[in-house]
């Protein structure tokens, strides 16, 4: 009897703790055109949405989320078809509502921002200090786990520099 409690404890829990564990991906919009209302990305930010689409592929994102402006929506959208996702728009507005919504959800997700939101996000998911970036950073992807035995923050460096 004890062995086939154990059996099934093996069997069903272990499987839920598993479920537990997912990813929270948040990267800033690729490099923008100068100009003022909504820019486009530019050449080499175009190159770096494909290459974020590239880095991510084996990730089993589910959700992928942007703000509704055209450069988010253009870093977001090389990864969202090549996953065939939707791309589901946040209002960066109430960060602490959204943050809430992500954890609950309890799945791989991809969220494309912006400088002055990305990092603030990021911090508010794994409860850390995450440093700020400036409007000239590009590089980053932050990585938030979450498990069972906590939350952890790998900041990642994308690899294309543009000149």
């Amino acid at each position: 009897m004890k062995y086939s409690l154990l059996v099934a404890l093996c069997f069903f829990v272990l499987p839920t703790l598993a479920e537990d564990s997912f990813s929270i991906y948040l990267v800033r919009h690729a490099e923008k055109q100068a100009v003022k209302d909504d820019p486009k990305l530019t050449r080499c930010g175009k190159l770096r949405a494909k290459q974020i689409a590239s880095m991510l592929e084996h990730t089993n994102i589910k959700h992928v989320y942007s703000t509704p402006y055209q450069r988010t929506m253009s870093t977001a959208a090389p990864f969202a078809k090549q996953q065939k996702l939707a791309i589901k728009q946040y209002s960066p507005a109430n960060l602490n509502q959204f943050a809430q919504q992500l954890l609950r959800q309890k799945e791989n997700t991809l969220v494309v921002g912006h400088s002055n939101t990305t990092p603030q996000l990021s911090a508010l998911l794994s409860e850390l200090d995450v440093e700020d970036i400036t409007e000239k950073q590009y590089r980053n992807l932050y990585q938030i786990h979450v498990s069972n035995s906590g939350k952890t923050l790998t900041l990642f460096t994308l690899p294309l520099t543009c000149r």
